[in-house]
This record gives structure tokens, C-alpha cells and sequence, in this order.
């Protein structure tokens, strides 16, 4: 992963973010498939970058229920909200959805004057507010997919969103059955039903994890996908 691609360090030179990691005390971790990276009620003074793998964020109540809040694909950054906040416990789990190498940053010597008087800290200051008002977004796009009253709907308003932003009708969601479902708040034998009648009435065709959104009565699948 180069450092200097990614959202928090976009904009810097490659020997900037060397001397910026050493302020940040950087360091590389490694976690299996399944392992926990950060647990809920936990504290933690540093931010997550992924290298390598992918990362889901979910909470579950006290009954064991789980709800599925994102993902952190290689480049993207979490937990920096909690670690901004000094004490504050998490209100959110962190686990590997895949072998995932991460690299932990102290966000207290992002938001504190650099010792060392680096003249690019605070563009990394900027960067990181940037990354928290994505998160911010991504937060109010998964209210806007579940506030449909259908599993179609929400179905479809998820598949919207990722034919947009991928700028095609045929695309990968970053989720298998069971978090998809957890992440729409629905029941996972529901939602894979509706998926197959969705395919059977020509609405899309998936194989695994692609998706294709069909073409419905002359509309553009890109532009206007059909929500019931």
C-alpha cells in the first residue's frame, strides 16, 4: 500500500509521510481472518489504517444481535473518531473480514504541534478532517438505504449507491449474504429471497458478489435504477 494514495496522507510527499510516521509512532499489524482488531467498550489512542484485506465495523446489542455499520477496504481509515476523543470507549467493533494488515497511527500527535515543526503537519490535519466528514456521509447513506420500509427497496437504494459511485450497472459489494443483511437490517434468508425473485423478475443477475442492475422499460440502470 503506498501511504501517499490514501485519503489521510493525500497530497504528501513520500519523505514528508516517512518523518510524519515517525511522529506518529506508526506500527504494522497483522490479524487473521475473523480475528478482532479493535473490540466494543474498549479505548484506544490511535487510528486504524488498512494496508492490505478488508475490515467490518458493526455493533451488536445485548441480545447478540449484530448490525453491520461498514467496511474498511485497503487505504481507508477507522476508528479515528474514538481516538480523537480521549476515554472514549467504543461504541463499535473492528474485526478482519479477511487475512488484514493494519497500521496504527497516534491521532493525539496528528492533533497536537508537531515537536519536530513540520511545515506539512497540518496539511494532515486537513486530510483528517476530510476523512471524518466521509464518514459522516457514509453514516447518513446507510440511514437513507434503510429507511425504505421493503427489503427490495433497500436492496436497491445499496445497489444505487454502489453503481454510482463505481460509474457502472455491474459492480462488487464488499459484503457476503450475512453482512449485507446485517448492514441493510434485515433478515439474511429474507434478503436472499428477494434477491432470487429480484433476479427472476429481471431486476438484476448476481453471481456471488456482482452485481448487474438491469435495464427496465427503456430506463438507464445507472441513472435510475427502479425502486419499488
Amino acid at each position: 500500500m503506498d501511504l501517499a494514495n490514501t485519503q489521510l496522507f493525500r497530497g504528501l510527499e513520500k519523505s514528508e509521510i516517512t518523518t510524519l510516521l515517525d511522529c506518529l509512532n506508526a506500527a504494522e499489524r497483522n490479524f487473521r481472518k475473523g480475528e478482532t482488531i479493535l473490540s466494543e467498550g474498549s479505548i484506544t489512542e490511535n487510528m486504524g489504517i488498512v494496508l492490505s484485506g478488508m475490515a467490518v465495523i458493526s455493533s451488536s446489542d445485548i441480545w447478540g444481535n449484530t448490525s453491520i455499520l461498514g467496511n474498511a477496504a485497503p487505504g481507508s481509515v477507522f476508528a479515528e473518531v474514538y481516538a480523537c476523543i480521549p476515554g472514549q470507549p467504543l461504541l463499535v467493533t473492528v474485526s478482519a473480514a479477511e487475512d488484514t494488515s493494519v497500521l496504527f497511527l497516534n491521532a493525539g500527535s496528528i492533533l497536537a504541534t508537531c515537536t519536530n515543526a513540520c511545515p506539512f503537519h497540518t496539511r494532515l490535519v486537513r486530510n483528517l478532517l476530510t476523512v471524518c466528514a466521509h464518514k459522516s456521509l457514509q453514516l447518513s447513506q446507510r440511514i437513507l438505504h434503510t429507511s425504505s420500509k421493503s427489503i427490495r427497496g433497500r436492496l436497491m437504494s445499496y445497489f444505487s449507491e454502489c453503481a454510482k459511485r463505481t460509474g457502472s450497472s455491474s459492480f462488487l459489494i464488499p459484503y457476503n449474504r450475512q453482512q449485507l443483511a446485517d448492514y441493510l437490517n434485515v433478515d439474511r434468508s429474507a434478503m436472499c429471497n428477494e434477491l432470487s425473485k429480484m433476479q427472476k423478475d429481471g431486476v438484476i443477475e448476481y453471481e456471488r458478489n456482482r452485481i448487474l442492475l438491469k435495464e427496465q422499460k427503456g430506463l438507464d440502470p445507472l441513472t435510475k435504477p427502479p425502486v419499488p
